[in-house]
């Protein structure tokens, strides 16, 4: 039943065929004498696929062109007024803040906003208010001194410059002018919206001034008049049309602000500890990298334990349940005092007193120990056979040590692409023209703003109404800045960089995969290890992936980002249908993105596959991927006890080094190492947070663990399809001999007739 003749049988049914006799999953490989790895006479694979992926990443460097030549990122970066001016840039680079002269009437807009902008006026300052200020306040002082003392008199004169000096208004506005030295011009600089109404104290977010009583947590009904101190002419601070301004109304006018503040703060605080903690960050990504080498070196000795001891653990946990569980329930059952039975309740305690529960438990963990010893009496061999390619694939990289370093290059290009296509994704959102609008008329009733009626934006504000921003005409008064708005047809480009996305790094990973799959195909296919190697693996192995095969790699890549362009597109769906009540369309779209899930991780392993035969071959993809998935689907239950084998060993190796970095951190930032280690309490840190470094530590740690077990995880790979491809070509006789180590081949039960210098 679990004898190795007979699990051998059971695999390879197709190789007792006679020769020339095929099967639904092909014919089994031949022996071909001239035939020992890699092989170095071949040409160039489908370049159709190759011309149009260059002209694609051409096109990607034409939009690239037209992104930095149209685009200005500044427009994103910096807040723009009224009349679309950079605060902090430029001719106001002295004035980084922007200022709003009525910030409520950003919250009578609501929703719109995204769309028409704020409709009040909005001007760039160089710091943000910290006093209360209101205009019917200086309004009544100057009318009265006015009244009783003249507008020639010195306490008038007082009045105004002490009261007017704090007003915020638009460029080239003075209200200390004599143009405006009457009460009732200062009602008028009021009324055209040429200066702010009020102002209360604020700070700066983003470059905007916003209420500070969001951060000092005012959160009363009371007039703000109450800050202003004692005063005979208002009680309250009012607006331009002498409506009373309230906390309430403030808080309404910036609600957005308060979570992105508290944000903020706590954003400042965790930047600050990796800024105190980076060297420390920075050695610990060092020890990561040292741990995973080691681990993977110790992995040609580990392995078999780590899978056994696992196995061992499985077993006596569900052995130890089972018999507890029927142990307690005989025990429960012959308690005549016992009388409780299954209901349903929140206290977790009283199933634990009922019998049936407990017989429960032990039928399933009966079940899952039989299932489990059925699975290891039959497949041992097999996960014998996993565990055998997991010990060379630590043989191969400790040969290739280069391997290591090669997921650098494949990770640097990764980078570069983020980098190029941020950027040009950054530059084209900012790839914009200037927006006008009639905004800043007089508002409808009820504190709100019918924009159906009142507000029109164009592109060309002359063709609407004759009016230029930067100058006060009837028309500038109420022809305001709406926003940049982004240039229709960049949607259309910012799709196609997102498919190129997709598909150019598609293609880096293609790339790593087969390098790696040439090299580590040259040592298996390599008779003696240390004569048959060829020098400079990956470099040779790089050599023929780029020169013959760009386009298979490009092939497969495309597949792979068409289903994840289908993919954004469900999102999108999903988010657009969020608010939907049709349950239909929600089931319905549920089931395509599981669909296009497992499709896509179907082709990728796939596309693996095909790689490893393609660097071995140099045939084109469609060939290499159908003889891939006939010689996995020949070996079906190999496969998946190999591959389950090596995902759990991979996650066993992660887990190790990501939890030695991360407890090893954990202890060292919260003090408790340093007070064992009295050397290591020169080297303390003043931290907010101390898991924050610990977090970064442990993320980083498992990125790189992850590149590196890549490298291991595409060597078992390999050397298992060169495996199974070995026992298909060559039956151990003087002529055809196995290529595979000693190892393998006592798994197996086979040898080669004629003694050959094993590994």
């Amino acid at each position: 039943m679990c004898g190795k003749g007979e699990v051998e049988d059971a695999d390879t049914a197709t190789q007792n065929q006679k020769d020339g006799e095929g099967n639904k999953y092909g014919s089994p490989k031949k022996y071909d004498p001239t035939f020992n790895g890699p092989i170095n006479d071949r040409g160039c694979t489908d370049i159709i696929c190759c011309i149009l992926f260059l002209i694609c990443v051409l096109g990607m460097a034409v939009v690239g062109f037209f992104a930095y030549s149209y685009g200005d990122p500044l427009l994103l970066l910096y807040p723009s007024d009224s009349a679309g001016n950079l605060c902090g840039h430029g001719e106001y680079l002295d004035k980084p803040n922007l200022f709003f002269f009525d910030l409520i009437d950003c919250a009578k807009v609501g929703p719109g906003i995204v769309t028409l902008g704020c409709p009040t006026k909005q001007v760039c300052v160089t710091d943000c208010p910290s006093e209360y200020w209101t205009w019917a306040v200086q309004y009544g002082k100057e009318q009265s001194a006015e009244k009783f003392s003249g507008i020639l008199s010195t306490g008038f004169n007082t009045i105004r410059e002490t009261g007017r000096a704090a007003m915020i208004c638009d460029y080239g506005i003075n209200p200390l002018d004599n143009a405006y030295a009457s009460a009732a011009k200062l009602k008028e600089l009021i009324d055209d919206d040429l200066c702010a109404g009020y102002y209360y104290p604020q700070k700066e977010v983003l470059g905007r001034c916003l209420p500070a009583i969001i951060t000092e947590g005012i959160d009363t009904a009371q007039s703000l008049a109450e800050k202003v101190g004692n005063d005979n002419y208002t009680s309250d601070i009012v607006d331009s049309q002498n409506k009373t301004v309230t906390i309430e109304s403030i808080l309404d006018g910036s609600a957005f602000v308060t979570k992105l503040l508290q944000v903020r703060s706590y954003g400042e605080k965790v930047f600050s500890d990796v800024e105190n903690s980076k060297w420390f960050i920075l050695f610990g990504l060092g020890l990561s990298m040292i741990v995973c080498f080691l681990w993977i070196v110790l992995m040609r000795w580990l392995a078999g334990v780590i899978v056994w001891v696992t196995i061992a653990l499985f077993f006596a946990i569900f052995g130890f349940a089972s018999g507890y569980s029927y142990w307690t329930y005989y025990d429960l059952k012959n308690d005549v005092n016992n009388t409780n039975s299954w209901i349903l309740t929140t206290d977790f305690t009283y199933y634990l007193t009922v019998k049936e529960v407990w017989l429960a438990f032990g039928c399933t963990s009966a079940t899952i120990f039989i299932i489990l010893l059925l699975i290891i009496l039959f497949l041992r061999s097999r996960i014998m056979i996993a565990i055998a390619l997991v010990k060379e694939g630590s043989r191969a990289i400790g040969m290739m040590m280069f391997t290591l370093l090669w997921p650098i290059w494949p990770f640097l290009l990764e980078l570069s692409l983020v980098a190029y296509w941020g950027a040009t994704c950054l530059y084209l959102a900012s790839s914009t023209k200037q927006v006008y609008g009639v905004t800043n008329l007089t508002a409808i009733a009820n504190d709100s703003y019918d924009y159906q009626a009142t507000s029109t934006t164009t592109s060309n504000p002359v063709d609407l109404i004759p009016c230029d921003p930067n100058n006060q005409t009837t028309g500038g008064e109420i022809c305001n800045f709406v926003k940049n708005e982004v240039l229709t047809y960049t949607i259309y480009l910012q799709f196609y960089m997102l498919f190129m996305f997709f598909w150019t790094m598609n293609w880096i990973i293609g790339m790593g995969q087969m390098v790696l799959a040439g090299a580590f195909a040259s040592y298996y296919w390599a008779f003696d290890k240390n004569e048959h190697m060829p020098t400079f693996p990956i470099i040779k192995s790089l050599g023929r992936t780029l020169f013959y095969h760009t386009g298979s790699i490009a092939f497969g890549a495309l597949i792979i980002a068409i289903i994840q362009m289908i993919r954004v597109g469900l999102e999108y769906l999903d988010a657009k249908l969020k608010g939907s009540e049709n349950a239909v369309a929600k089931f319905f779209l549920k089931c395509l993105k599981c669909c296009f899930y497992c499709l896509e991780k179907f082709m990728k392993m796939i596309n693996k596959n095909a790689y490893i035969l393609i660097a071995i071959y140099g045939k084109n993809f469609c060939t290499s991927a159908k003889d891939a998935f006939f010689l996995i689907m020949r070996n079906i239950i190999r496969v998946a006890v190999v591959d389950k084998v090596t995902d759990f060993l991979l996650f066993i190796s992660k887990l190790v080094v990501v939890g030695i970095l991360t407890v090893l951190s954990f202890y060292f930032f919260n003090g408790t190492l340093a007070k064992h280690l009295t050397f290591l309490q020169q080297f303390e840190v003043e931290l907010n947070f101390f898991f924050v470094p610990v977090i970064v530590i442990g993320i980083s740690t498992y990125v790189i663990a992850s590149i590196f077990f890549s490298v291991y995880g595409m060597a078992v790979d390999t050397l298992f399809l060169c495996f199974l491809e070995d026992l298909e070509r060559n039956d151990g006789s003087e002529e055809k001999p196995y290529y595979m180590n000693k190892e393998l081949k006592e798994v197996l039960g086979k040898k080669n007739v004629k003694a050959e210098k094993e590994d």
